[in-house]
């Protein structure tokens, strides 16, 4: 796997006047002069320029002391995450696997050029340890597809240490705008050159303005959720933190929006593809169903005196948990790099182009949104009402979890009216939150017990002693029971949760 690495940078514009003297920033005990590299990179994108729409870069890079390909994910502004793998003919796999949510089908091609002359110094502080490296590069740009240009420019690049402090560039920051430096307009190199290098007929025109009708709002909403899923996808092949839960989320919002807003786009078109991301959610659940599992399991367990603790109880949780990991990992990169997936992400960005917009989408928004809201809302009390009226059992446990589904139904069209509704909406997003909390604290409970059931009869089977699972079997059934127990008094004081939209 390509190695990661954390880039903190700022980039400035300069002049002939070269680097002003940094020896005077404050924790600089010195320059050191690192010498001039030569570095030739050819940056790669599809014809429409999709991986430069999502501020990733891509290219092939030699000299200097990181020749090879890079492939980079903005984090935050001056902040990306740097791939980083060998020199190469060939693109790596495990990096086209990253920008694969983004390419789908269609071929990388060189589309820059960038040719630069570096020239490097060190910050070093009394130890000689790097704060940050700082480097003056005269670069020349090409675009290297039919009717581009080139130009030329010469800036500043100012790299923290690995590990180093930010505020190192705060206070260079500050010596470079005495000496009448100023930051770039522009985040990157490649930026830059794409935009003093393009053909005039592909100029972008100005950008929409703000939602005005139901039918903005929705896709506004809808926009936004198929961006994160193609955004998370290589977070998620690179196996980040919470990065399988994120993308699950805003598959389930976008599908929640075509059911809740069936008035705004027509369900005869954003059926077929809510089954589709009904499917990757649960995908994307297998793992992230673990998770919470493992962690709820194990804090339990963890709660059980020594004394109660009879057999190999944590090591066989312990396996459990990673065999079901290595199996459910597996198996999720395999549908990320399936026809089906890359299928859904080409459907989306058709139906989000082209929408299939009902009358009422282009009526103003409050009102077609605020029923759209209620109706959602109607339907998470009668389900609710239902679980308070049955019997301590499966059919009640059956009937919080659908309560729960809707309640996160009701809190997706909140967040998606919240522009044209104001107040009211993020009030109800705020209740719906909460009781999806409290109803998925009684899932998880549900989900707890099966899950010791089966480790208590393969526990049986290896002849181990299986008290302790019954233990916990009973301490979870306790904990449905305090939800089920505070879910009326709860329910009671949001009951009337639509009131002001």
């Amino acid at each position: 796997m390509a190695e990661t690495k954390r880039e903190i940078e700022r980039k400035y514009e300069s002049d002939e006047s070269g680097l002003p003297d940094l020896t005077g920033v404050a924790g600089v005990a010195a320059v050191v002069d690192k010498g001039v590299a030569h570095l030739d990179a050819t940056y790669y994108d599809t014809v429409d320029e999709r991986l430069a729409a999502s501020s990733v870069t891509l290219r092939r890079r030699t000299g200097g002391s990181d020749a090879g390909w890079h492939l980079k994910f903005p984090v935050a502004p001056g902040v990306r995450d740097e791939l980083h793998a060998p020199l190469s003919d060939t693109l790596p796999d495990d990096l086209a696997g990253l920008v694969r949510s983004r390419v789908r089908g269609s071929e990388l091609l060189p589309v820059v050029r960038l040719r630069s002359v570096r020239d490097v110094r060190h910050l070093v502080d009394a130890d000689g340890g790097l704060l940050a490296e700082v480097a003056v590069d005269a670069v020349h740009a090409e675009r290297l597809t039919p009717g581009g240009a080139e130009t030329q420019w010469t800036e500043i690049e100012v790299e923290l240490a690995d590990g180093g402090d930010p505020a190192v560039l705060d206070k260079v920051e500050k010596r470079l705008r005495k000496a009448g430096v100023r930051p770039s307009a522009s985040a990157s190199k490649l930026a830059r050159a794409l935009a003093e290098t393009v053909p005039a007929e592909k100029r972008p025109s100005a950008s929409a303005g703000e939602p005005v009708t139901a039918g903005d709002h929705v896709l506004a909403y809808a926009r936004t959720q198929r961006d994160a899923i193609v955004e998370l996808d290589p977070a998620v092949r690179r196996d980040a933190e919470d990065s399988v839960h994120s993308m699950r989320v805003a598959t389930r919002r976008l599908r929640s929006t075509f059911k809740s807003y069936g008035e705004v786009l027509d369900r005869a078109a954003t059926d077929p593809v809510g089954d589709e991301l009904k499917w990757l959610a649960g995908e994307l659940g297998r793992d992230r169903d673990r998770e919470v599992l493992t962690e709820r399991l194990t804090a339990a367990l963890d709660e059980v005196p020594a004394d109660l603790v009879r057999g190999p109880v944590s090591e066989r949780l312990r396996t459990w948990s990673s065999a079901e990991h290595g199996g459910a990992r597996g198996r999720l990169l395999g549908v990320l790099d399936s026809h089906r997936y890359l299928a859904l992400l080409d459907t989306l960005d058709a139906l989000i182009a082209d929408p299939p917009l009902l009358e009422a989408a282009g009526k103003k928004p409050r009102k077609v949104i605020a029923k759209a809201v209620k109706k959602d809302f109607r339907k998470v009390t009668g389900l609710v009402q239902q679980a308070r009226e049955l019997e301590p059992g499966t059919d009640r446990d059956v009937a919080i979890h659908e309560a729960r589904k809707k309640t996160k139904r009701t809190r997706y069209a909140a967040e998606a009216g919240g522009p044209a509704l104001g107040k009211p909406a993020k009030n109800l997003v705020k209740s719906m939150k909460a009781l999806q909390n409290l109803l998925g604290e009684h899932q998880d409970s549900v989900m707890a017990r099966q899950t010791l059931r089966e480790l208590s009869a393969v526990a049986h089977a290896a002849g181990e002693s299986a008290f302790t699972y019954g233990l916990l079997h009973g301490r979870e059934e306790q904990r449905a029971a305090r939800v089920e127990a505070e879910l009326p008094g709860f329910w009671d004081g949001i009951k009337d949760g639509t009131a002001g939209l």
